[in-house]
């Protein structure tokens, strides 16, 4: 799966893999495909694909404690049958709190529902006698999302652990290697200077990635961007940084992954069927061996690299990535102090222990502790392990600009976790609410087009416009 995030000079570094399984399918709000013609015979003009909509009747999806939300819900295409749509709403898409169902026959129908303490409500349409299957349609609230939370406390040696992995690295030379590769070819490319970069990392691994600047007087500094990516296993994408060089960044974007870049596809694939299978449960029943503790290290290095290169203006230094790569960003911006300024869409890896929260909430991606992540691993190790890697954790101790987007009907970066990850920020910050988007949300054409400004800003020395979470 695949989106964009922040605008097209960070395309393709927003991914997210099909290796990776969802805790709970009954939130995919898909609408199923429709049958393709032969090509073999002349198609009859084709009617409109059958769509489903559901809209909170608030603008941005959030309400005052006990305020009642009211979604529209509707339906194009064949309304027949339609006069019982069942539908089932969950507090943070885990606790059932309401159940019925909506006659679509004629029109349009609501679903009211309305909850006392803050989070989530998600509302589920599903198929006519069909409860058990994916949703139709789904719609999201927030209820005083200012006051959303924490699951479980932070660990009293989180700080101390991960200073201690960093310190670590530290006694790793970095030994940067950047090789130059001619992408005059490329479109956009003419006028951009393209390497690729090795640098070290513990345990003799490696962060692989490419740099690209403006081509020209090799004194002159830029403003850098460090682009991070999203789940899966693949090559890197060439127009990540050159688009990002064009907007006048020293942008630099590595990979998840101790990998080279840009092998046949024969190679990645390969690798998602064998040692990078469910790469994120790897490790994960301690502390030290998560798979995801190279790859936070190997975000640190990157920062180190770009802050001493000479072309490096010295003043800005952005962030960003969309769910893997929000998740990276906000360890990056947490223990990076040259870290300047955070956007992040969608970000994963919030709240890995929702479901110990009171009221549980439905947990994010990487799942940890789903039924099927824990299958021949001990559950307690599990659940010690994951305040160390949890995302609201690394937030509250982000110490710069911050932009965050979420996606109200997101069953992957569950919003419950996402909001309380913003909340724990303590700088200055705006929360873009998407009320109508999942996980895809990264490509809605005003987050693009606010994403786009924000960087534009920041590159330009712009004050970044901030809001609190809506009250």
């Amino acid at each position: 799966m695949r989106a964009i995030i922040f605008s097209f000079f960070v395309l393709s570094a927003f991914h997210f893999s099909p290796l990776i399984s969802r805790a709970d399918d009954s939130t995919n709000s898909t609408p199923a495909r429709v049958a393709v013609p032969s090509p073999l015979v002349a198609p009859a003009p084709a009617a409109p694909p059958p769509h489903w909509v559901m809209k909170p009747n608030h603008v941005d999806g959030s309400y005052a404690l006990n305020e009642t939300v009211s979604w529209t819900v509707d339906f194009t295409g064949d309304r027949t049958g339609l006069t019982a749509v069942p539908y089932v709403v969950k507090e943070d898409g885990k606790v059932e709190t309401g159940k019925g169902t909506v006659d679509l026959s004629a029109g349009p129908a609501t679903i009211t529902a309305t909850r006392s303490t803050p989070g989530l409500l998600v509302a589920y349409v599903y198929p006519v006698g069909k409860p058990s299957t994916p949703s139709l349609a789904v719609g999201g609230a927030l209820f005083a999302p200012d006051q959303i939370n924490l699951s479980v406390p932070v660990p009293a040696d989180f700080d101390a652990f991960w200073q201690g992995k960093l310190k670590e690295l530290a006694t790793v030379p970095v030994n940067p290697l950047a090789e130059q590769v001619d992408v005059s070819a490329i479109k956009f490319a003419g006028t951009i200077d393209y390497y690729k970069v090795t640098l070290d990392n513990i345990n003799g691994t490696h962060v692989y990635g490419q740099l690209a600047r403006p081509k020209g007087n090799s004194s002159k500094k830029f403003p850098a961007m460090l682009v991070l990516q999203g789940a899966g296993v693949y090559p890197l994408d060439k127009q990540v940084v050159i688009s990002g060089a064009k907007a006048g960044y020293l942008a630099l974007n590595i990979s998840a992954h101790d990998l080279p870049i840009d092998e046949p596809g024969a190679f990645y694939d390969n690798l998602k069927k064998t040692t990078l299978s469910n790469y994120v449960l790897l490790g994960n029943e301690s502390r030290d061996s998560s798979f995801f503790l190279r790859m936070f290290l190997g975000c640190a290095r990157a920062v180190e690299y770009l802050t001493s290169r000479p072309d490096w203006d010295g003043k800005i230094l952005l962030v960003t990535g969309g769910s893997q790569g929000g998740y990276q960003s906000f360890f990056t911006a947490a223990f990076c102090p040259q870290v300047t300024a955070m956007a992040v869409e969608v970000p994963a890896g919030c709240d890995l222990l929702g479901e110990d929260a009171n009221p549980p909430r439905a947990f994010s991606w990487p799942y940890w502790l789903s039924d099927w992540a824990l299958k021949g691993r001990d559950k307690k190790k599990v659940e010690e392990t994951a305040p160390y890697y949890d995302a609201i954790n690394f937030a509250a101790r982000v110490h710069c600009p911050s932009w965050v987007g979420v996606g109200l009907i997101d069953d992957i970066a569950r919003p419950t976790g996402v909001v309380a990850a913003f909340n724990a920020i303590k700088a200055p910050k705006k929360l873009f609410i998407m009320p109508l988007y999942g996980h895809a949300g990264a490509g809605a054409p005003e987050c693009l087009q606010e994403l786009s400004t924000w960087r534009n800003d920041l590159r330009d020395g712009i004050p970044l416009p901030t809001t609190s979470t809506p009250k």
